[in-house]
């Protein structure tokens, strides 16, 4: 059309029509490319949740409830369920360990990306002169596995009754209603008293320990197909640290993708996707990078 049209201001339309035209073919080439790109099987799962306090003593405890109820009131605005499965509370508001339950399409897919060291500065409570302590929670994050695809064998569990302990009243002490359940082949144990019901509890203790078990199964896979494939963003070890909450500053730091937000206030009442999303993006990036250099070679 170009080539045969005269007038100016109708070749100058076209040019620009032609611009457009080319943007949005580029815009939908990257759209296909994310497309195309292998989805985690674990995505639409439910989630295990786990977080300890660590490095920091009561104030990493009171930061491990920090965060989970951070977790808690973003898994609200996204309509899951929370269930907490096992709590060991601390005299001062805080959790030495809390593990709990998300239930909601898509959970895995966005809680993934929290699973290592929450590092947190800020003033303690149990701090008198006003100083910055640093301390620390681990966060773990395990997609719930489906029955099928891990086999609790009947003979290769260890099931235990006992008196519940703890806050609770009378029925609590004298009900056998707290279980724990030892996978013998790998010594993995889980203790669940969160219900009154035993019952209840077994049922808990067993999705937990299937997570786990899930978990190793897993890392092994992974292992197998080896650390360029793993990629830099999924990684859920507890060893590696990757988020800094600094309290003083109002700012939360994701060390993995070196994005700063100046909005932590917002962050630990649950608004989280900002964080979520550049980690989600920083993933499709290093995979397209991976696909490149693999078509490269």
């Amino acid at each position: 059309m170009l080539r045969h049209e005269k007038d100016p201001d109708m070749q100058e339309y076209l040019r620009s029509e032609e611009r457009r035209a080319s943007d949005r073919l580029a815009e939908l080439d990257e759209r296909l490319k994310v497309l195309l790109l292998p989805k985690d099987p674990n995505d639409d799962r439910d989630v295990v949740v786990e977080i300890q306090g660590a490095e920091g003593g009561d104030e990493a405890a009171l930061f491990a409830a920090d965060l989970f109820r951070m977790y808690a009131r973003w898994a609200e605005k996204k309509g899951w369920k929370v269930d907490v499965v096992e709590a060991s509370p601390t005299g001062i508001g805080g959790y030495d360990k809390i593990t709990f339950e998300v239930h909601g399409h898509g959970a895995y897919s966005q809680l993934k990306y929290e699973g290592g060291v929450h590092r947190v500065q800020r003033v303690p409570k149990t701090e008198a002169q006003g100083r910055i302590h640093t301390s620390a929670a681990t966060v773990s994050v395990l997609p719930e596995a489906d029955p099928v695809e891990v086999e609790l064998k009947p003979e290769d569990l260890e099931i235990k009754a006992s008196t519940s302990t703890g806050p609770g009243g009378q029925s609590v002490n004298t009900t056998y209603s707290a279980i724990r359940i030892t996978h013998k082949p790998t010594g993995l144990a889980v203790s669940i008293q969160d219900e009154k019901s035993q019952l209840q509890n077994k049922e808990k203790a067993m999705r937990v320990l299937r997570a786990r078990l899930y978990e190793m199964k897993l890392a092994e896979q992974q292992e197998a197909i080896g650390a360029q494939r793993r990629g830099m963003v999924r990684s859920g070890n507890r060893s590696e640290k990757i988020r800094t909450y600094n309290f003083k500053d109002n700012r939360v730091t994701d060390h993995r993708i070196n994005l700063t937000l100046h909005k932590l206030d917002r962050v630990m009442t649950g608004d989280l996707d900002d964080l979520v999303s550049a980690l989600i993006a920083a993933e499709r990036a290093s995979q397209l990078n991976g696909d490149n250099q693999a078509a490269a070679t």
